[in-house]
């Protein structure tokens, strides 16, 4: 239809956009939406890259030379982790003679002295407050449990607990394979000799037992120190970049990293119906040792790849890091008690950051407290 000549479209089109036109007149006019506005474009026209593009040729030139410090700077970060290295395994042979006895104790082949197993509890000075009545009366009672109760060889499933109390283990270990890590006995770590591709071995010593012949496996874990040629300024420190396991040994019908199914096949011309066993990857702690080979050929891993990868390199670093280094603590469940305690104290101190961000400028110094050094013996996921 038409009014006037003019098309009713037009006429709606022409409404609309007024309408339109005043709404955008009485956004623009509200002092928050103005705010708001002016800060994106702040934000937008002071990014460092946008600045570094606004500085004269000479300045950039400058810049450059700055980056190429960097990189020699880098380099010689990757020389002091390498001695590094070299340092950890000077300690390593100190630890060494402890982690023997440690075994030792645990195994039940080496009974400790009173002297040795003295420990002091937190609680003690509590105790003494209850008297001698209570003690004599406590001292009674474990008497007569002592001469009732088992007395078990060692520390019995000693490392088996420490994996069922580490969800980063306890994740891994499938039902079938609790029977086996009962046998575990010990791990070590094993750093490479001087002069060799820095790396470290983590040794898992086994009992003899109904499931495999080996008494070690071995899982070894290659590293390298040095800044990547395609970005030197990633450089953080030395880098797990792959990992080599062991053959298993496994006697007959023992493996748990394989399970045979059967399965029907039905011939296309005759129509006969035979039934095949096959034998197909099974979940298990034990694949551990027959890990994902990092890509050598430059080709990237696909998504699942990388996360398996970036897990097995994270497990044997704690395994390294944590596990074997503060073994008893993780069996009485401390460490783990310590790093829930440390994580949630991190938690609070970053809110606590949050509510001073409003402060005056003399309390910056107090939520901008120093960054500590990262630790040297830490290695980066790749």
């Amino acid at each position: 239809s038409f009014s006037d000549g003019v098309p009713s479209e037009s006429l709606e089109a022409a409404k609309n956009a007024s309408n339109t036109e005043k709404l955008t007149d009485q956004v623009m006019q509200n002092p928050q939406v103005l705010a708001a506005l002016q800060e994106r474009l702040d934000s937008v026209s002071h990014t460092p890259s946008s600045y570094i593009e606004t500085l004269p040729k000479a300045v950039k030139r400058r810049i450059n030379a700055l980056k190429q410090l960097q990189v020699k700077c880098a380099h010689i970060e990757a020389k002091f982790y390498e001695e590094v290295h070299d340092l950890e395994r000077k300690y390593a042979a100190l630890y060494q003679p402890l982690f023997d006895k440690r075994r030792e104790f645990i195994t039940g082949d080496v009974e400790p002295t009173d002297a040795e197993s003295e420990w002091h509890s937190e609680n003690e000075e509590e105790d003494k407050l209850a008297g001698d009545v209570k003690d004599k009366v406590v001292i009674a009672e474990k008497e007569a449990a002592a001469a009732e109760e088992p007395n078990p060889k060692g520390i019995p499933e000693f490392w088996f607990t420490i994996f069922r109390n580490v969800d980063m283990l306890s994740e891994l270990v499938q039902e079938y394979d609790e029977p086996i890590l009962k046998h575990l006995q010990d791990i070590k770590v094993k750093f490479s000799e001087p002069g060799q591709p820095m790396s470290f071995v983590l040794e898992f010593h086994f009992e003899p037992n109904d499931y495999f012949s080996n008494s070690v496996l071995t899982k070894t874990y290659k590293m390298k120190s040095e800044p990547d040629k395609a970005d030197p300024f990633s450089f953080e420190g030395p880098e797990i970049v792959d990992c080599d396991g062991c053959a298993i040994d496994w006697k007959k019908g023992k493996n748990v990293t394989v399970k045979t199914i059967k399965k029907k096949q039905k011939h296309k011309g005759r129509g006969t119906v035979r039934t095949i066993t096959k034998q197909v990857p099974s979940d298990s702690f034990f694949n551990f040792f027959s890990p994902l080979k990092a890509s050598g050929d430059g080709e990237s891993l696909d998504e699942d790849s990388e996360f398996t990868l970036a897990s097995d390199f994270e497990i044997g670093h704690f395994f390294r890091e944590r596990i074997v280094p503060r073994a008893v603590l993780y069996f009485t469940g401390e460490a783990i008690e310590d790093d829930d305690n440390f994580e949630e104290g991190e938690e609070g101190e970053e809110e606590e950051l949050e509510g001073d961000e409003e402060g005056e400028d003399e309390d910056d110094a107090d939520v901008n407290p120093k960054k500590e050094p990262s630790q040297p013996s830490e290695c980066k996921q790749q």
